[in-house]
């Protein structure tokens, strides 16, 4: 009899033990588009299939106003900020680079000379260890040491970021050699299927011309343009890139890779090879799939929003994201898998095509604006108290400072002052002001303060007026293609989707999302606990409700 009551109880037990594991996916995939506006889902729905971003807006869940709510919006702030449910005023990835005072120099974001380069002589020095905080990925990995994490891409710090601290592999691009890399944080050889991966393609002999994928008629953006960057190699930003040509006239070939359409369709077939060898999603452990394409954002830079070649680029990624979403159907089940997409930042229209077009925006050019700076400091101080100047954090040189026994923030305030006055100049706050939380009672500032690491950001932070940029010198190049990192909507306003089990499909979700919330819906699809520093909301919608 006994025996017969410890058979039902276990049979319990397990049972139980087996419904609450089942709760939770096979597997996640968390895919970024690296530079991807909000309005590029609708503007640019004539060239898409409907098995790539539609099938994800008529079956999951769109969540159409999320934004990002601090600056700067760059790549790795983005990253981290995704997947660490925090901003950078937590996760201290101010910048994809920032300046370190005792190096006198500035350094990446995951820059880490403590490790080497593992598949290649290059590209490789580099590890999570700047992230302050851990990540959802690593809380994964913390409540279930089972589950395997891997994370991919073409830039570095597009991989190591979502990946986190704990990542069972991360693998991103070397321009050098043209492989994928990873660094000895993580492992001291690289997989045999990541070694087999990379001798299928090289760039120098396996690069072909982008040529338009649709008939001409299908395109609305116009292709010649004086606003978009001419590569080298090129005579005009026109259709065909006869990339081989390019690169027998001088251009590098692992560089066009990267702002060539191919890449992101290497990339997709690196993620499918790493759900086959990696043997994610195959038992009761929840596995994590990290991709981020990086190439819309390298192609972006160039050719700018208002672009052909970002219309025919997004053309080709709908059907690379098709080709994703079969595979991860045939393994999974529709039911196996849950799915997000967005992007680590949008992207301002080219300046020099808004002054054309009498809209507000343009240059604000560093090298002669900094002068001033500097002949001002002079002129109050008798010396040049400027350090450094990076992601419009302005860096005062403190030991000079302190050497002449001034008050770091009443020169700080002078130098907010004198900024004050160029009318390029939107917002400006001194460490006093973010350190203080006066910043808080207005919008900009709080994002700015958001967007804040002491240890890390500059004495002095400003911000331009919408639709102008920060360029170096005032030279013809300086008025071609376009970048990213304001407040403004333009480089906030991301594109959000959901998909998989128990997402609701078909639902346009409008009420404000930040992009802290991703991982904060997460952590109850996940049943995990909440992250180090997360301060992200989960989306509600989204997560089952008891009856």
């Amino acid at each position: 009899m006994k025996n017969a009551v410890l058979t039902v109880f276990v049979f319990f037990i397990n049972f139980a033990f087996s419904a609450q594991t089942t709760k939770a996916p096979k597997i996640v995939v968390g895919i970024v588009i690296d530079q991807m506006c909000y309005d590029y889902l609708y503007r640019f729905s004539h060239v898409y299939t409907t098995g790539g971003f539609n099938r994800l807006m008529s079956k999951g869940t769109n969540c159409r106003n999320t934004q990002y709510n601090y600056v700067p919006t760059y790549t790795a702030p983005g990253h981290a900020s995704i997947y660490a449910g925090t901003t950078p005023s937590n996760h201290g990835i101010v910048g994809n680079d920032w300046y370190v005072r005792d190096l006198k120099k500035t350094v990446t974001s995951v820059s880490d000379s403590r490790f080497a380069t593992v598949g290649s002589l290059t590209g490789g020095q580099a590890a999570p260890m700047n992230l302050l905080t851990y990540t959802i990925t690593d809380q994964l990995k913390m409540a279930s040491p089972q589950s395997k994490v891997i994370s991919i891409s073409i830039k570095d710090r597009g991989a190591i970021l979502p990946g986190g601290h704990l990542s069972d592999g991360s693998y991103w691009y070397d321009y050098t050699s043209g492989d994928f890399v990873t660094s000895t944080f993580y492992t001291d050889a690289l997989p045999s299927w990541v070694s087999r991966f990379n001798a299928k393609f090289d760039p120098s002999k396996d690069l072909r011309t982008w040529r338009l994928l649709l008939p001409e008629s299908t395109y609305l953006m116009a292709d010649a343009s004086p606003y978009e960057v001419v590569l080298t190699g090129k005579s005009s930003a026109t259709f065909p890139y006869d990339f081989p040509a390019m690169i027998a006239a001088g251009a590098t070939a692992n560089n066009l890779f990267t702002i060539s359409p191919q890449a992101n369709e290497i990339l997709t077939d690196f993620a499918i090879q790493a759900l086959e060898n990696e043997n994610l999603g195959q038992d009761q452990f929840t596995d994590f799939l990290c991709l981020s394409y990086s190439t819309p954002d390298i192609a972006g830079h160039a050719f700018g929003p208002y672009s052909r070649e970002l219309e025919d680029m997004y053309a080709r990624l709908d059907r690379e994201l098709q080709r994703l979403f079969a595979s991860l159907e045939t393994r999974y089940g529709k039911d196996g898998f849950v799915l997000f997409l967005t992007a680590d930042h949008a992207v301002v229209p080219v300046p020099e095509m808004l002054v054309k077009m009498k809209l507000p925006g343009g240059y604000f050019f560093l090298n002669d604006r900094l002068q001033v700076l500097r002949d001002d400091f002079i002129m109050k101080y008798n010396a040049d108290l400027l350090e450094f100047e990076t992601n419009q954090n302005i860096y005062l040189n403190l030991a000079k400072i302190d050497s002449l026994k001034l008050d770091i923030d009443e020169v700080a305030a002078f130098a907010a002052n004198e900024l004050r006055k160029w009318p390029e100049i939107k917002t400006v706050l001194t460490r006093e002001q973010l350190r203080s939380g006066a910043a808080q009672t207005d919008y900009w500032g709080e994002l700015l303060r958001n967007g804040y690491d002491e240890s890390r950001s500059g004495e002095v932070i400003f911000l331009l007026q919408p639709g102008y940029l920060a360029k170096e010198l005032d030279e013809p190049k300086a008025h071609q293609g376009t970048s990213h990192g304001s407040a403004f909507n333009y480089d906030t306003h991301v594109p959000l989707l959901w998909y998989g089990k128990g997402i609701p499909q078909g639902l346009d979700l409008y009420e404000p999302i930040q992009i802290t919330d991703i991982s904060a819906t997460l952590v109850h699809l996940l049943n995990l606990q909440r992250p180090g520093s997360m301060t992200g909301n989960p989306i509600l919608p989204l997560l089952p409700t008891k009856k």
